[in-house]
């Protein structure tokens, strides 16, 4: 590898709900558009696809692997090595993995890790960013990334540099300590000393360098990351990790576990517009907005609103006489909120998810390797589904004890499986599965195929379903559902 190229290792794990409802945890906001016109793991795929990047590795939940592997096709990653964690364990055992990793190759070698639910306003300067910590961590320091604050945010963690009588400019400068999210007032007092960047999350080093602090500092990550990856099997374009062995991995984040414990840390300040996007607030800082302060993404009218954030996927959201509200408006949920209380989801959240509502999990389209589905229309003993079938895709080999299932076929061909028989259907055309009766759909076109599904039946949950065979290696997954 040349010695001036770095491995981006994008961390895709996280599941926050602070978006809710468009962020959720089959879906969640690093595969959302929240910000211009692709998700934010889109965006960080497209901006490590020049130097001095190579291909990177992503570091990704198994839930969510077909998920990443079409958005980063999508972007025009060609090459990336997907690699699963069968747990969350946070970001000590995630950076560990990172070095490991890019050790196999060459321990020399240097490891960018970088969040892929982070909004970088300038990739051309991130990039520049990254060139000039490459000396430093090539000299065996940790870079870390810094963002200059614009306000007191109580929500970021902080880097106090070591006083310097010279500008920012020309960075890295050593790092005095790391602060953990301040009070208000000590947010403010920060500032105002001009010695303090946000933390970014974004890290440098060489793979060895942080190899061995894991080694002095947490051997037991290092163990178990070691041990998860020398038993990790390849399943289809995935490497995934074992389970056991990195389910011992105590979950601790990286600045608990390694950058508040060690020196020799330098850091360069990121001049490219920064956001972690963590709240719908931040995200309406963030929007463009009207003469009257309104930021609207969707089939929005208003009349007599200011400052308001409102978004709709789906039906019209008409808006009257309100000031400072957000309304987030999903095929199947509804927020309203005040734009002061909008950043403090978590409380609605939980009370959804103990009340047992599929909504604080999933959307009414759930996507799927070989397309998606969206649920219609729903009762005790029906269910009405609108299904899209990827050209070339194939849905597994299954069967239903207590559902049968009637296909109609919108648009496209589908080959159907039912029983003994194979048979293709196209527009207009319709077929019956009886229950219990093994099936499949494959799509043998160069177009998406749409069909519409009506189930009936005593139970119609996702779980009601028996795999003999799945291209995508769900066999032992009986809950995923199609």
């Amino acid at each position: 590898m040349d010695e001036r190229s770095v491995s981006p290792i994008l961390l895709a794990g996280g599941s926050g709900t602070r978006l809710w409802p468009l962020s959720r945890k089959d879906h969640p906001k690093q595969f959302v558009t929240l910000v211009g016109e692709t998700s934010l793991f889109q965006q960080t795929c497209v901006r490590v696809q020049k130097p001095p990047f190579t291909a990177p590795y992503i570091l990704g939940s198994a839930d969510h692997r077909f998920l990443i592997a079409e958005q980063a096709l999508e972007a025009g990653l060609q090459q990336a090595a997907v690699v699963l964690e069968p747990v969350g364990r946070d970001t000590a055992p995630a950076a560990c993995m990172a070095a490991l990793l890019v050790a196999r190759a060459d321990p020399e070698g240097l490891v960018l890790l970088l969040p892929c639910d982070h909004l970088v306003a300038d990739d051309a300067k991130f990039r520049a960013a990254v060139t000039a910590g490459i000396p430093a961590a090539e000299a065996g320091q940790i870079v870390v990334f810094g963002v200059t604050p614009n306000r007191p945010e109580t929500g970021y963690g902080y880097i106090e540099l070591v006083p310097s009588e010279t500008s920012l400019d020309g960075l890295p400068r050593p790092v005095a300590r790391f602060v953990e999210k301040p009070a208000r007032e000590q947010a403010q007092a920060y500032i105002a000393g001009g010695n303090y960047l946000w933390n970014a999350g974004i890290f440098l080093f060489r793979a060895e360098t942080m190899l061995q602090h894991f080694e002095a500092l947490q051997p037991e990550i290092l163990e178990a990351c070691t041990d998860a990856l020398a038993s990790a099997v390849v399943d289809l374009d995935f490497v995934r990790l074992d389970a056991a062995a990195y389910g011992r991995a105590p979950k601790i984040s990286i600045d608990y576990a390694i950058m508040e414990k060690v020196e020799n840390i330098a850091c360069i300040p990121l001049e490219t517009g920064w956001s972690d996007c963590g709240a719908w607030p931040s995200i309406y800082e963030l929007a463009v907005k009207d003469a009257d302060g309104n930021a609207i993404r969707g089939d929005v009218v208003l009349e007599d609103a200011q400052n308001c954030l409102v978004y709709s996927d789906d039906a019209c959201v008409a808006m009257l006489g309100l000031s400072d509200v957000v309304t987030i408006a999903t095929k199947d949920a509804v927020l309203v909120a005040s734009r002061e209380r909008a950043g403090d989801l978590k409380p609605l959240v939980e009370r959804l998810q103990q009340q047992g509502r599929s909504i604080v999990s999933s959307h009414a389209r759930v996507h799927r390797p070989w397309g998606w589905y969206e649920s219609l229309s729903f009762d005790e003993r029906y269910q009405v589904k609108c299904i899209m079938v990827k050209p070339g895709a194939r849905l597994s080999l299954q069967s239903h004890m207590h559902r049968a299932e009637h296909w109609v076929v919108v648009s496209g061909t589908v080959e159907v499986v039912r029983g003994d028989e194979t048979f293709l259907l196209t527009e207009n055309e319709s077929t019956y599965i009886p229950t219990g009766t093994r099936h499949r759909l494959a799509n043998p076109g160069r177009i998406p195929a749409f069909l519409i599904e009506v189930q009936s039946g005593s139970y119609l949950g996702e779980d009601d379903i028996i795999r003999f065979d799945d291209v995508y290696g769900r066999a032992a997954e009986p809950r995923t559902g199609k």
